[in-house]
């Protein structure tokens, strides 16, 4: 949700930013609170399970806080918080790697739609619904196998459907970099599934 949608203008976050930026409590609450959604759904798709998605959340959020001075407004205040939270999550991954082995039964739960990877039909049947379902969990398992780096550009590409250029601004790296991670990533994906799960169909788009 943008923040037109939730009645905050541009101009008014720029102002919530400052005020932030001063030591503001009040003004960064709301901001964090405008921004939360996207911030822990980046944590679930990155994290191997809930709990570890709600710990990253925790560090993404005094990540935030404590680095509020460094933003020079450069870029948008939602591609650096962005940029935080995916770099924190890739931390957290590294630090995780070792002691933890990922289950291709790991299921991606949320309390909303934005936690669930949906495939479009405008009147399922029971059986394609149940179908769905199945490629829906497949998909999510599968993208927990990935690289860090793989899953980074496949949660913010086809999953949270930003732009190239959003992906490059978050990230730190040029439009071509991130189309080329996407290819490979979605190889890597497509590998995953037809030796993991013996899928042949087509799944996301170019």
């Amino acid at each position: 949700m943008s923040f037109v949608e939730w009645g905050v203008t541009a101009v008014d976050e720029n102002k919530l930013v400052n005020k932030a930026v001063k030591g503001d409590n009040s003004a960064f609450e709301a901001l964090m609170e405008k921004h939360m959604g996207i911030i822990y759904n980046i944590a679930l798709r990155m994290a191997a399970n809930q709990d570890d998605a709600e710990d990253m959340t925790q560090e993404i959020m005094i990540k935030i806080f404590r680095s509020l001075g460094s933003f020079k407004g450069n870029s948008k205040f939602s591609t650096w918080i962005y940029r935080v939270a995916v770099n924190t999550c890739l931390d957290e991954l590294k630090k995780k790697k070792n002691k933890k082995h990922l289950s291709l039964d790991a299921e991606i739960s949320g309390d909303d739609g934005e936690n669930q990877i949906e495939i479009k039909d405008d009147s399922p049947s029971p059986e394609k619904l149940a179908e769905q379902n199945e490629l829906r969990d497949m998909v999510a398992a599968a993208v927990k196998l990935l690289s860090d780096e793989h899953r980074a550009v496949i949660v913010l590409r086809d999953i949270r459907g930003m732009s190239y250029s959003e992906i490059a601004g978050i990230l730190g790296c040029s439009d071509g970099t991130v189309k080329s991670r996407i290819s490979r990533a979605r190889a890597q994906l497509k590998m995953i599934l037809e030796k993991e799960y013996n899928f042949n169909g087509t799944y996301f788009e170019k």
